[in-house]
């Protein structure tokens, strides 16, 4: 197989294990909210005003909280040992086959 074929396959296998292993995990409700708007493009224009009235540039405020990320990751290694430990399994091949359809759009 040559080298370009090797990237297809790994760039396909890459995006359908993204697919099932990490979207519909915790980073959907992280994920989910309003957006802010930014006039400028580069975020400079939008603070937080938490709790205590300190204004936070959105810039320096941190997106996710410890927990989110805990919970995120313990999601995703949980789906990426079953891909691998299961990857022969007919039921997840299945799976595996409706997802490639997707994750080539």
């Amino acid at each position: 197989m040559n080298k370009d074929a090797e990237k297809r396959i790994a760039a396909r296998l890459a995006r359908t294990m993204t697919m099932l292993c990490v979207r519909n995990t915790h980073i959907e409700t992280i994920h989910a909210g309003l957006t802010p708007v930014t006039h400028t493009g580069d975020w400079s224009d939008v603070t937080v005003v938490d709790a205590d009235g300190r204004r936070i540039p959105w810039t320096a405020v941190s997106h996710i909280t410890n927990d989110d990320m805990r919970e995120l990751m313990r999601q995703i290694v949980n789906r990426l040992y079953t891909f691998h430990l299961c990857a022969d399994d007919q039921k997840l091949r299945a799976e595996i086959e409706k997802w490639m359809a997707v994750a080539d759009k």
